[in-house]
């Protein structure tokens, strides 16, 4: 199928044509459809599969020119790179027609972004907390909204944002067409759908851990932390046809670390992404991966999602992520737009049990390498690999306290204070040896 049989409209035929995109991918072509009929929609479709045009070309599609400057569609994303990523796929597809598109997110100044749709705008992408707060301040007026996307969903409920979402839902106008497109479907996901959503039509691209055909996997098993060093090393030395390959770290700390290292010998080809980093230095270094001018690059799962590069060639996981729904996620960033792809993962004794329920999901067995002869193993281990010292404890019985009243002290000698009263009768007697009177009054006359 090609993207005349979707019966677009020239205008959008020419953006994809200046693109060089003739063929949809199976998400697109599945989802087209159902949401040009006006239905809710579900899609689950895996990461790479083209879920953002997916929402798009329908969408923009049946935008129609109105000389009202309220949004007509809301599309919310968890992160500010997918933020920058959907708006300039959505200005790359409205070429040729009158779209404005604003993005909004946390990290910048709020003001700016309000002059910015004090102007007006069509459509309107943003991540959950700073859409939440500008819908709140009627920067972004609801009343106009005829679809709301919402992408990523599994990924927004991970990171926490159930509440902004539902927060935001709830301000929408009733009257209205869902889209949401999520790699898994949750029992959260469900639960929000069956709250929000009306008969949603589910549409989906391909099962859920099942990873993409044209990406090959494979792995190796190294002794310890410092080993795998060493080994991604001498990989991302020895291999040339790694030019746009994006390494994945579990923390922050540990992306650090690997930065550190690598640095002295990559110099300005190896960039670094995570929560901590400037926004300005995550654009400008996201931006030089997709240019070409940084071939390596490492990040943290979260700020991950929001790249999309087309051509990275291979994907290196450092670590074995506690879930597996995430190394899917992480592998997708490679073999995209139809094109092959290469994901290593490096696995250490102490993630067997975590690759194991990743091979169950996939219902695939990654294949282990043999390690490079001219590897050098450490055996120097860090602190979370060290031998635990456990110690027995032992429980030791305390003898019953008897029961005791309050408690109580003998006051000394000279404090021991008696009072005796004593009359001024035996007073008077004592002194003057006699009763000491004023005398007889004498009786009172009548």
């Amino acid at each position: 199928m090609q993207f005349q049989d979707l019966n677009l409209n020239k205008y959008l035929l020419s953006a994809l044509e200046d693109l060089n995109i003739t063929t949809p991918t199976l998400i697109q072509e599945r989802v087209h459809s159902v949401v040009l009929s006006g239905r809710d929609v579900c899609g689950i479709a895996q990461t790479g599969t083209g879920k953002t045009f997916a929402y798009l070309l329908p969408c923009l599609q049946q935008w129609k020119f109105d000389k009202n400057t309220n949004p007509q569609i809301l599309i919310i994303v968890p992160t500010r790179e997918l933020v920058l990523q959907v708006v300039q796929a959505a200005k790359d597809l409205s070429k040729y027609i009158s779209v404005k598109v604003e993005g909004v997110y946390g990290g910048v100044n709020i003001n700016t972004q309000k002059l910015a749709l004090s102007k007006g705008a069509d459509v309107v992408v943003g991540t959950p907390g700073r859409m939440y707060d500008l819908i709140v301040e009627k920067s972004i007026q609801t009343k106009q909204i005829k679809k709301l996307v919402i992408d990523e969903m599994d990924e927004m409920l991970n990171l926490g944002f159930r509440t902004q979402i539902k927060n935001i839902l709830d301000l929408l106008p009733p009257k209205r067409q869902n889209l949401l497109f999520s790699a898994t479907i949750t029992e959260d996901v469900e639960l929000l759908m069956n709250d929000f959503f009306t008969a949603p039509q589910m549409v989906e691209a391909a099962p859920t851990g099942t990873p993409l055909t044209n990406i090959e996997q494979r792995g190796y098993c190294v002794p310890n932390y410092n080993s795998k060093k060493n080994l991604l090393k001498l990989i991302l030395e020895e291999d040339a046809s790694m030019t746009k390959t994006l390494i994945f770290a579990a923390t922050k700390k540990q992306a650090d670390d690997l930065f550190e290292m690598l640095e002295p010998i990559i110099g300005e080809s190896l960039g670094i992404i995570h929560s901590n980093k400037e926004q300005n230095h995550r654009f400008n270094t996201v931006a030089n991966f997709k240019d070409g001018a940084c071939k390596f690059l490492i990040a943290t799962d979260i700020v991950a999602r929001g790249i999309d590069v087309s051509e990275v060639t291979h994907v290196v996981n450092f670590d074995i992520p506690d879930k597996a729904e995430n190394y899917i996620h992480r592998i997708g960033r490679t073999g995209r737009a139809n094109k092959n792809g290469i994901a290593i993962t490096l696995l250490s004794e102490f993630e067997i049990e975590k690759l194991n329920s990743i091979q169950e999901l996939m219902s695939f067995i990654v294949p282990m390498q043999a390690l490079p002869q001219n590897l050098i193993l450490s055996t120097e281990l860090i602190e979370e690999e060290l031998p635990k010292i456990k110690m027995k404890s032992v429980l030791v019985k305390m003898p019953k306290l008897e029961e005791k009243g309050a408690a109580f002290h003998e006051k000394s000698a000279k404090n021991q204070k008696v009072n005796f009263i004593v009359r001024k009768k035996d007073r008077m007697m004592k002194k003057y040896g006699r009763p000491k009177t004023r005398g007889t009054k004498p009786p009172r006359k009548k």
